[in-house]
């Protein structure tokens, strides 16, 4: 209902967006794990030198058939249909919706403000509009892994859905290897810094010629091997209740520090910041949790790691800290919720989210609260 039939250059808008914003992937061609949509990315970084050129001119090589059939007569408006435009995909959507919110938007199992929780939405994350209830109040949606009901009010809708994802979307390296090798320049003689497991995603930089990528982890540029990684462009989607849990049987400390660190998921990263709202970079971030609770931290995640007790992964509890970093150097701190997870300020592009504990390979662990 939200896709109206748009005259002229209306019409043209959507056609532009959805020729630069959709990409068609092809199934993985022999051993190498790149989708043909990514080959093309590759085969342009000859004149290329950043990948969204590289990726506009994989796009434009892989116009969707609705689209092009939509393309052909746009010239006349009156051959438009309205189910024309309800079968273009824009990244995966049909009808998409884009929250825009300064915290989360609720996602609800029924279409009012005491339905149960079972999902949160941050600012600019997508989701499928599957129906509206009569009074326009509710979009009943669907968001990654959540389905539910989400206020009309915090939602675009339409071109303006369109056009926002257009403006956020970013192409992404997904990890296709058991485990893929980083290295802190785009060659085999370097050292391993870290590893990324199987079904992780970062942001990509560039394609690299000789059969490189360069890609952010946790703000920083590295590289790895494009054999074991597929491009594709995506947008974020809504958290789980799931995901959100802590594990069973911590203090009320450890509970409250978590459930206050979550509060700020989807804030933005900003270097040197210790801001909870305005921006907070990893180690500000955890100073900032931490002194809510009356524990004073230095603004050094290495530094942060001489706090406290060490503690292994088997017996880590919600609330402890997590390191990473390059060999035995620390760069990053995270704080570890429960259920496998860490919440975290991981970068520029993504702000504070929710990550696997082994979104990379952790260096060290400490406990620091006092249960």
């Amino acid at each position: 209902m939200f896709r109206k039939i748009l005259l002229k250059s209306g019409l043209l808008a959507v056609i532009g967006v959805a020729m630069i914003g959709m990409m068609s992937f092809a199934k993985p061609k022999d051993s190498v794990c790149f989708s043909a949509g990514a080959e093309g990315v590759m085969d342009a970084t000859a004149t290329a030198p950043t990948v969204q050129k590289a990726i506009e001119d994989a796009s434009n090589r892989s116009i969707d058939a609705g689209v092009a059939s939509v393309l052909e007569r746009a010239g006349d408006a009156s051959q438009i249909s309205q189910s024309d435009i309800d079968s273009v995909d824009f990244w995966g959507y049909n009808n998409i919706g884009i929250a825009q919110v300064d915290n989360h938007l609720n996602v609800r199992q029924e279409p009012h403000e005491s339905g149960k929780l079972v999902g949160k939405m941050s600012n600019n994350t997508a989701c499928e509009i599957l129906s509206i209830t009569e009074d326009g109040k509710w979009a009943h949606i669907v968001s990654g892994e959540v389905e539910g009901y989400a206020s009309t009010d915090y939602l675009l809708t339409g071109i303006d859905a369109v056009h926002k994802a257009e403006e956020i979307v970013k192409p992404m390296a997904y990890v296709e290897a058991d485990a893929l090798n980083i290295r802190i320049e785009p060659n085999t003689e370097c050292e391993i810094v870290t590893t990324i497991p199987h079904g992780e995603s970062l942001e990509l930089s560039q394609v690299l010629d000789d059969g490189w990528v360069e890609i952010y982890l946790d703000g920083d540029k590295v590289y790895a091997s494009a054999e074991y990684v597929t491009i594709e462009e995506k947008l974020g989607t809504a958290i789980t209740m799931t995901e959100l849990l802590y594990g069973e049987g911590v203090s009320d400390v450890r509970v409250e520090l978590c459930q206050y660190a979550k509060e700020f998921i989807g804030n933005p990263y900003v270097w040197g910041g210790t801001s909870l709202t305005n921006g907070a970079d990893c180690s500000g971030f955890v100073l900032s949790v931490y002194k809510k609770f009356g524990v004073t931290l230095p603004h050094h995640s290495g530094s942060q790691a001489q706090y406290g007790t060490y503690v292994s992964m088997n017996d880590i509890q919600a609330g402890d800290l997590v390191f990473y970093g390059y060999g035995k150097t620390i760069n990053h701190v995270a704080i570890y919720i429960g259920n496998g997870q860490v919440v975290h300020a991981s970068s520029p592009s993504t702000g504070i989210k929710i990550s696997s504990v082994y979104y990379r390979t952790p260096i060290t662990q400490r406990s620091i609260l006092i249960d």
